[in-house]
């Protein structure tokens, strides 16, 4: 797999990859939105979705890949680090504010900070089209949040300092995604970054998750913690690696903004199985949230 992955960079074959990559990871990360927008407490989902991807991954990271070179562990550290950071005020804003308005307005600020910030990083760059189109999506996702918090009966006393957290959170988005690029770009063999990073992920968010566990009135059943945190892990593996590969092929930039498609298919998973009503004004929006991505992978 490896082999194959590196005989791509630098091709049109390479960037077809990178396309087809990010739209999978797309599809998985509003399946994992989903899994993150059930009952069960944000903080304690996320811990056993941790744990999961990590144990999941120590076989790989003993038996698979070869061991990450000196340079590489101060960059698995700091991801490590910006992850932390970033779940931190994920949680606080799933906890506070309504998922149907926090998520897009993470989801809308990263792509737009993560361009700016590789354009500084790897010395990229993009024309007015492309500018175009990073500002129709973003604005189209924002706008997305204003529509379900208009039309949604929402907690305001809270909703205020759940925004705070998410737009938090979207620097978030651009700061991971930025800095693990350029640790996936470093190491000589990309799934040594990817899979050393998911175990080191297992050490700093479980212990909160165990704290808050043990703290909260009504407990949720371990099976269901465990059934939410295996299939979840699952899917954060594949998309989360789907990603870091796609960055190693193609621009960072058009990987991080064709990657918020995953608004568009969340809402498409809400309509067509959880009978959820998507209306001609949010329509319109996911129309725009396409054109966008569009618009940046293919303007240049």
């Amino acid at each position: 797999m490896t082999d194959w992955v590196l005989s791509l960079e630098g091709t049109d074959s390479g960037r077809g990859v990178a396309f087809a990559l990010v739209i999978l990871a797309a599809v998985l990360h509003a399946v994992f939105g989903a899994l993150q927008k059930g009952k069960l407490d944000p903080w304690l989902t996320r811990g056993a979705v941790d744990v999961s991807y990590s144990l999941m991954s120590i076989p790989i990271v003993l038996f698979v890949v070869p061991l990450p070179k000196p340079h590489l562990w101060p960059l698995l550290f700091g991801a490590m680090v910006i992850h932390f950071i970033y779940k931190l005020c994920q949680a606080m804003a799933y906890e506070r504010g309504d998922y149907t308005v926090v998520y897009p307005v993470v989801r809308g600020i990263g792509p737009l900070i993560t361009v700016l910030a590789v354009g500084y990083v790897f010395g990229e760059n993009y024309n007015w089209l492309q500018w175009s189109g990073v500002m129709c999506l973003s604005i189209a996702i924002f706008a997305l949040a204003g529509v379900n918090l208009a039309q949604n009966k929402l907690d305001r006393r809270t909703m205020g300092i759940g925004l705070l957290f998410a737009v938090l959170a979207g620097f978030g988005v651009a700061a991971y995604t930025t800095w693990d690029a350029y640790g996936v770009r470093a190491a000589v063999d990309p799934f040594t970054f990817i899979f050393w990073l998911f175990v080191l992920e297992g050490i700093l968010f479980p212990p909160i998750s165990y704290l808050r566990y043990r703290h909260v009135a009504d407990k949720p059943a371990f099976s269901a913690l465990a059934s939410r945190g295996i299939i979840g892990g699952l899917v954060a593996i594949v998309s989360f690696g789907a990603i870091m590969v796609a960055a190693r092929l193609d621009k960072v930039g058009e990987v991080a903004v064709l990657r918020e498609t995953s608004v568009v298919f969340a809402a498409l998973i809400g309509w067509l199985f959880l009978r959820e009503k998507v209306g001609h004004l949010r329509l319109c929006l996911m129309v725009s949230i396409a054109a966008g991505a569009i618009l940046v992978e293919f303007g240049g």
